[in-house]
């Protein structure tokens, strides 16, 4: 059930709940959810923590990932997410909206929104999805500086610096860049589009004691890898960012083409969720519950 009532809401902050996870053995899996609904449905296969992606959310609005969405536009997402499903969320921070002070404006926001970890990237505007050509990067130094102001923003949220230096500058500069990302104050680094399992295994061993999150996205530059197999190579963190929205959108593509082929959608009911187990998903009985005016709603039988 969504967290409604002060009984039901964490009692800690979403940063120091995100430090707990990261601090237990194993690595921590975070799926990512493109919207409350995904969110829930993540929780209830047994995740504990979730990621929000800067590619799910524009492509969810019909935009392109090219930085153009604002700090509250993905606070809204926060929310939802956030709200939902009550886990530790980590969230995609993009370049951080601008400089140092658009970047503690972006960690604040997020912090309050409900976020429990953010991560931002060495890339300059217009940014690209990370496993794309075309990528350019601000100098090492100032993207220090935005680790540095994002830490001292901080309350508790955890900072996660991203560099995607290993399809620009090269292996040796991303490993130089992350460890001076460390030294500004990131608490832990996001090395992006790493194209073998020897160079994840050698960026782990050249960053010790440092926690690290490998991506796992489809149709990108890095072959398929288990968590298991992140674990063994010294990563603490994995996600998948736009899983959930391909299969979603891939669905619904099929959808729309049946009903346009077929001019309804009595084809496609048993591909659907049904209304019992929206209902079940979102809580509907509950939320009722909660006010005793509303008449509890009965399912009716379906004719389908």
């Amino acid at each position: 059930m969504p967290y409604l009532v002060a009984d039901e809401l964490p009692k800690t902050s979403a940063g120091q709940r995100f430090r707990e996870e990261l601090a237990r053995p194993g690595i921590y899996q975070l799926p990512g959810a493109h919207n409350g609904q995904a969110a829930i449905q993540a929780k209830q296969a047994g995740f504990d923590g979730l990621y929000l992606s800067g590619a799910a959310m524009t492509a969810s609005m019909g935009l392109p990932d090219l930085g153009i969405i604002t700090v509250d536009e993905v606070a809204f997402f926060i929310r939802q997410i956030v709200r939902s499903s009550g886990l530790p969320l980590l969230v995609d921070g993009d370049t951080g909206y601008g400089e140092a002070l658009n970047v503690m404006h972006m960690v604040r926001t997020f912090e309050e929104a409900g976020a429990g970890a953010v991560h931002l990237e060495d890339q300059i505007l217009p940014k690209k999805c990370g496993h794309l050509n075309g990528k350019n990067l601000v100098p090492a130094q100032d993207m220090a500086a935005k680790v540095a102001a994002a830490k001292k923003a901080s309350r508790d949220i955890v900072i996660v610096a991203r560099t995607d230096a290993a399809g620009v500058e090269g292996y040796d500069a991303a490993v130089a860049r992350a460890k001076l990302y460390v030294e500004a104050g990131a608490d832990a680094i996001f090395p992006e589009a790493l194209v073998t399992r020897e160079m994840f295994a050698q960026f782990a061993e050249d960053l010790p004691g440092v926690p690290l999150l490998a991506n796992m996205t489809e149709f990108g530059k890095t072959p398929f890898y288990t968590a298991d197999e992140f674990e063994a190579w010294g990563y603490k963190m994995v996600i998948w960012p736009v899983s959930s929205l391909r299969v979603a959108n891939k669905a619904q593509a099929k959808l729309y083409a049946v009903i346009r082929k077929d001019g309804g959608t009595h084809n496609m009911v048993d591909e659907m969720q049904t209304r019992q187990e929206l209902y079940d998903v979102i809580g509907l009985h509950e939320y009722e519950a909660l006010d005793t005016s509303i008449v509890k709603t009965i399912v009716p039988e379906s004719i389908c």
